[in-house]
């Protein structure tokens, strides 16, 4: 069986949604802390476990009879190694044969602040001695398309990512790959750089909006620690204006850059194109 943890979250969803395509549903257990919030993939005959990120033991009693498991990365920045160890440890217990682990781009050499607990985690899977693949994704185009309306709006796109080429993809595409390999045999010790076929800065995505809104869009750099204040003055936690600020410098520094294509080449087709998800989160 096949086990993947975070099934209520997006990509969790997403890659549910890719496995259901050339696995059966009973093949597929779907791992997540509050299974009433999946209830519909119960209904589809897929086996929904209760598993908590902090309950080491949750995930041991989970993971019963699961040969492979795709770990999601939690959600909870700043939690997430001693989450992942719990999952891991468990893993080792259950007998898992294989995990796979959604990282960061180039993770090892990655300027951004949220590779740490994925630099971590990567070390935890190599002691634990369960064979392991590393998918390691690069950003989600998502995490821009959130902006667009507001850029729209203002005439101007904010970050602080200054002429760094961004090579994203969208969310599905990374689902798919993720679906691909933790189906495939053989892929225990490789590391996957995903990232988009396409890359761009954010003067071009500014450039790509107004194109599509039909009005001009400027994009203006700030100072990362300007930017971060900006993003909170807008109501966003600080730990998440941190986090977004943090990211966009690592961009300007190339830490989500990556032109190997090695995504599309594992889902048989081109990534997502940047103009077609501005067009969506234009509502065109």
């Amino acid at each position: 069986m096949i086990a993947v943890t975070g099934v209520s979250g997006q990509l969790g969803r997403l890659v549910i949604e890719k496995l259901l395509k050339t696995q059966a549903a009973s093949n597929i257990v779907a791992l997540v802390r509050t299974p009433a919030k999946v209830a519909d993939l119960a209904e589809k005959g897929m086996i929904v476990r209760q598993a908590d990120y902090d309950d080491e033991a949750s995930f041991v009693s989970a993971l019963a009879g699961v040969e492979k498991l795709l770990l999601i990365s939690s959600s909870e920045i700043g939690k997430r190694a001693s989450q992942h160890s719990n999952v891991i440890n468990a893993a080792k217990k259950a007998g898992v044969k294989l995990i796979a682990y959604t990282s960061v781009l180039h993770a090892d050499r990655s300027p951004l602040g949220l590779a740490a607990e994925h630099v971590a985690t990567e070390a935890m899977l190599k002691e634990s001695g369960v064979p392991y693949a590393l998918l390691r994704n690069g950003w989600y185009t998502e995490n821009y398309m959130a902006s667009v309306p507001v850029a729209v709006q203002h005439g101007a796109l904010l970050g602080a990512a200054e002429d760094g080429k961004i090579a994203s993809a969208s969310r599905e595409d990374y689902a798919e790959a993720a679906s691909v390999v933790i189906q495939q045999a053989d892929v225990a010790g490789k590391v996957f750089e995903l990232a988009g076929d396409e890359s761009y800065t954010l003067s071009q995505l500014a450039a790509e909006i107004g194109k599509q809104a039909g009005k001009t869009v400027a994009y203006q750099n700030l100072p990362v620690a300007d930017y971060q204040s900006t993003l909170e003055s807008f109501g966003l936690p600080a730990p998440l204006a941190n986090l977004i600020a943090n990211s966009d410098g690592g961009a300007a520094k190339g830490g989500l850059f990556d032109d190997s294509r090695t995504l599309s080449a594992l889902i048989g087709r081109a990534t997502t194109p940047l103009a077609q998800s501005v067009k969506a989160a234009l509502g065109n």
